[in-house]
């Protein structure tokens, strides 16, 4: 077949396909056209591109900062969609977050100091074994004492070394926080995997531009949110999340305690929990009617946020059972 023959069928197939095609892929003058033939000019060949991608035959998508690209690879081929968002690095260090290019500074020290404890309970060399020790949620008292803050500094650190991966979970179902502040997408997630059977975990994670890091999203809001977390396909998922990859954490960032009820219900299946105290913020009767919420859990560790002035390691404690370490 020759080249015009071969351009003239797949701009056929465009047409038949629904392609709006540029006019100069249909009118062009023929003193334009070199010997007579029929060029495919670069228009079309751009909609040609754009089709083959809706069909998954250009497989990634190439984005920039902050923003997601999707491979959309056929299910036929039994591949599983990859969903991949690139951190912007720079936006969040300016943010006071820590990344793993710059891994010296205040915060991420202080971090160094915050995780060291979590990772012994959540890979078993404490005293004793803590019982699913690698499901860690971050919650507070109430909103704006810097849970967020917290969940991704602690998951940024973790990510570094060198022998855990961590799998940071949107679990503020209500008001989610990571697409605002890493740029990811809202859906599938969290709640998509409690309420439809068409997908598996692997089509609700994000891989991110940090090599250890891995990121699920709230998912698609559900009114029945609390329910969902409190029901038996939420224990299912969270035993497969956490058996799946023993060298995995899994960090929550989740409600406020006094906020809302759904952090109460998380809470019942976490192995550990950190609690953020605002300095100079946070009434000590809030933090007693928070900390009552969560009585049940084994191993609760208290953060001090916002202090004005801080030695590495002074203000970070925690509050649990004896054999708690």
């Amino acid at each position: 077949m020759s080249l015009i023959e071969d351009a003239a069928r797949r701009l056929e197939e465009l047409r038949r396909a629904g392609v709006a095609l540029p006019d100069d892929a249909q009118q062009m003058p023929k003193a334009a056209r070199p010997n007579g033939e029929t060029p495919l000019p670069e228009a079309v060949v751009t909609a040609m591109e754009s089709k083959r991608a809706e069909s998954g035959l250009l497989g990634v998508h190439q984005a920039g900062h902050g923003s997601n690209r999707i491979s959309t690879a056929d299910r036929s081929s039994g591949r599983t969609p990859l969903r991949h968002v690139e951190l912007n690095l720079d936006r969040l260090r300016s943010l006071g977050f820590v990344t793993p290019d710059v891994p010296t500074s205040q915060t991420a020290d202080e971090f160094r100091v915050i995780k060291r404890p979590i990772i012994r309970n959540a890979v078993g060399k404490a005293d004793e074994r803590v019982k699913h020790g690698n499901l860690v949620m971050v919650t507070s008292a109430l909103p704006g004492e810097g849970k967020t803050f917290t969940s991704i500094n602690l998951a940024m650190s973790i990510a570094m070394e060198y022998d855990s991966r961590v799998l940071l979970v949107d679990g503020d179902v209500a008001h989610p926080s990571m697409p605002a502040i890493l740029a990811t997408p809202h859906a599938p997630g969290l709640l998509d995997l409690l309420t439809r059977d068409d997908i598996d975990v692997a089509d609700s994670l994000v891989k991110t531009n940090v090599e250890r890091l891995t990121l699920l999203p709230a998912g698609s809001r559900q009114r029945r949110s609390t329910e969902l977390l409190a029901s038996e396909q939420m224990a299912s998922l969270l035993r497969e999340l956490s058996s799946r990859y023993p060298d995995r954490i899994i960090v929550f960032d989740s409600p406020p305690l006094l906020a809302t009820t759904e952090a109460r219900v998380l809470a019942s299946h976490m192995g550990q929990i950190v609690m953020v105290v605002a300095a100079n913020a946070t009434s000590q009767h809030a933090l007693q009617q928070a900390l009552v919420t969560i009585e049940n859990c084994d191993i609760v560790l208290m953060l001090l946020n916002k202090a004005s002035r801080t030695d590495v390691g002074t203000y970070y404690g925690y509050y649990g059972d004896e054999g708690a370490h």
